[in-house]
């Protein structure tokens, strides 16, 4: 996140002497991205954090394709989604390509036997219903329904859930999460024109210490398998950090939309980047004032990217039938718009409600067997009537 931000104790200079009060250095590690060129912070360790008292076998979690290649308009029901207990267990990856992975999850419990790291991609996990708390070595992060919580690679975490009715909405991203670059000045702050700022970025905070020796589990995601590590330190042992690398979330609900007299195009809706691939947030919003206006989209022929939403709440004037965590894909080669009828009624109207999470990939999407599951395999002939 390109904003500078520091919690806990951390000396003077980088690289210099640091010790306790027991008179031990503290251990400085640096986590650094794209080598040294690149976003980075410091953290100050009670323990170095390479102590491995033992790895477990690994095993294979890349999704298993069901469709490598189609051109079909898909809709999938994602509250079909099973609750399952566990966090890790209960994310069902449904669309996949080389840039990026999409998941479902609805786990019921927290965390609490083990820690996560996902070392081969950043993380945005996009709250549809539920509540808790981010907890990692940077501090904390609470959460609630429409917040985006973006986990750079490399971070181990643990997710505290107030309760067990929760859904989510994840992207796995194989390059760097980052505020677009379209708002961005040249020094990485958010410009006037943004429609969020910095205001509403959402930073760790409480940064709770835990110097502690014992067995602690860590699952390592890397290269589509998971590694059972066990550490002999707490990994949350950080007595202070600073820089640029950390959690950090936004709302949804903070998103202030551009209108415009006129239908305003998707890239207005933007919200975060990466390579390949754009994520978006349609939020309430005053339709086009202009007299003549047609509110409802037009008909699209994308040539270059598929078009995914994650339908959340309010009511979608360009579609019939939509449920809460459905998702739509349109693939690139054909076209799709708005259903029979919608855009007669959506003349004159004033404003919406609806609430949704677009993702535009700049490469096809292949359909996982987890998305079949919940598959509406008529979708694709609902602008018939």
């Amino acid at each position: 996140m390109p904003i500078y931000h520091s919690l806990g104790k951390i000396p003077l200079k980088r690289h210099t002497v640091f010790r306790k009060p027991d008179g031990e250095l503290y251990a400085e590690e640096l986590v650094s991205t794209e080598g040294f060129s690149s976003l980075y912070s410091l953290v100050y360790h009670c323990h170095p954090p390479t102590i491995v008292k033992s790895m477990g076998t690994p095993y294979s979690v890349e999704p298993k394709i069901a469709r490598e290649k189609h051109l079909k308009h898909t809709s999938l029901k994602g509250f079909k989604i099973q609750p399952v207990d566990d966090y890790l267990e209960s994310r069902k990856v449904i669309l996949a390509n080389n840039d990026l992975h999409i998941s479902l999850a609805a786990p019921k419990k927290s965390m609490t036997d083990y820690f996560y790291k996902n070392s081969q991609a950043d993380e945005v996990v996009f709250i549809h219903e539920g509540s808790g708390v981010l907890k990692t070595g940077f501090g904390k992060l609470s959460f609630g329904y429409g917040d985006y919580i973006v986990i750079p690679r490399g971070t181990i975490y643990q997710i505290e859930f107030d309760d067990e009715k929760n859904r989510l909405f994840i992207v796995e991203s194989f390059s760097s999460i980052q505020t677009p670059k379209r708002y961005r000045n040249a020094f990485g702050q958010l410009q006037e024109h943004s429609p969020y700022c910095e205001r509403d970025i959402r930073k760790p905070k409480d940064l709770e210490t835990i110097d502690q020796i014992g067995d602690f589990k860590v699952l390592i995601k890397k290269q589509g398998m998971m590694y059972p590590y066990t550490y002999g330190t707490h990994p949350f042992d950080f007595v202070g950090w600073d820089g640029f690398h950390y959690p950090w979330a936004l709302s949804i609900h903070d998103f202030e939309p551009i209108t415009g007299r006129l239908h305003q195009p998707p890239p207005v809706h933007q919200t975060f980047e990466a390579h390949n691939f754009v994520i978006c947030s349609f939020v309430p919003r005053k339709y086009d004032y202009h007299p003549l206006s047609i509110p409802a989209p037009y008909h699209h022929s994308n040539v270059d990217s598929d078009e995914v939403l994650y339908y959340v709440d309010g009511d979608f004037m360009s579609r019939k039938s939509v449920e809460k965590g459905q998702i739509t894909l349109h693939p690139a080669g054909i076209p799709h718009g708005p259903h029979p009828g919608t855009v007669e009624k959506s003349i004159g109207k004033e404003s919406t409600e609806e609430l949704a999470v677009m993702i535009d990939p700049f490469k096809p999407l292949m359909i996982t067997e987890e998305a079949l599951a919940i598959e509406d395999e008529d979708y694709f002939a609902s602008w018939q009537s």
